[in-house]
């Protein structure tokens, strides 16, 4: 099984930090989120992964290599421009599983080997096909242990084209949410809900399980499954389900919500 772990973002509202770090390298108990993330994938049996990039890309690269000293393979999917989650997904599924040509970097790493020729190098000898098996997606800047199992049963028993994950949150501003039916399927989604919009407190984890069939309703360009792809899914009929876990997904968008995650981390290890 195959995973795409999302890991471009500039980070912006903590530039205090992500001026010369990644977001998701960011540590949180002792390892960059990022790890946590393919620890997470690696639990569930989940080994071929895929992580894009864009700022500062050269940092995740030299730590995590190919993936083998983690128990994985990892490729990589350079973004010239930031593609958002969707686009993103797209770009792996066009140049890994369709063997489209690569794009040309031009960033240097540390022992000046050209960017594109040291990616090349980690993904070299691996055999890349068109899937025709559902993949999992995963925000790599979000920390969670969310039981991964969840959302493949659902897919399956579903025969949808995409389940979502989502945790119960208080505070829902800066989030999105999900209205369902009694069998959780996707009544509205609405990114970032304003006040009374909506009264589910179900939020986006960041972690969606898909069918390949998700990339013909993506474009071409920069597109994001929260704002555009799952809205327009729905407002054309097209089925998506969700499942709810009552557990901890932490994000920390603003230097604010590091510290609180920061505060909580050891309790939520145990």
């Amino acid at each position: 099984m195959k995973a795409i772990i999302l890991a471009a973002g500039k980070g912006e509202r903590l530039k205090g930090v992500t001026k010369k770090l990644p977001k998701p390298m960011i540590e949180l108990n002792g390892k960059p989120v990022l790890q946590h993330n393919i620890e997470l994938c690696k639990k569930y049996g989940i080994n071929d992964i895929y992580i894009n990039l864009h700022h500062l890309p050269e940092i995740i690269t030299n730590y995590f290599g190919n993936g083998e000293k983690f128990g994985v393979q990892i490729h990589y999917s350079y973004e010239r421009e930031l593609l958002g989650t969707a686009g993103a997904v797209r770009k792996i599924a066009v140049d890994f599983w369709h063997l489209k040509e690569k794009s040309t970097l031009l960033l240097q790493n540390s022992d000046n080997q050209s960017f594109p020729d040291f990616v090349s190098s980690l993904n070299s000898g691996t055999s890349h096909q068109l899937t025709s098996m559902p993949f999992l997606v995963l925000y790599g800047d979000n920390y969670s242990n969310y039981n991964l199992n969840l959302l493949i049963e659902k897919l399956y028993s579903s025969n949808s084209i995409a389940v979502v994950a989502f945790h119960y949150r208080e505070d829902v501003a800066q989030s999105g949410v999900a209205e369902f039916d009694k069998d959780f399927k996707l009544i509205r989604f609405i990114e970032k809900p304003k006040y009374n919009e909506s009264l589910s407190r179900w939020v986006n984890a960041g972690i969606y399980f898909v069918s390949p069939k998700i990339i013909n309703f993506i474009p071409r360009g920069f597109s994001d499954f929260g704002t555009d792809i799952f809205p327009n899914l729905l407002n054309n009929g097209i089925p998506i389900y969700g499942v709810c876990e009552n557990t901890n997904v932490i994000a920390f968008d603003t230097l604010e919500m590091y510290n609180k995650a920061v505060r909580e981390i050891n309790g939520f290890e145990k």
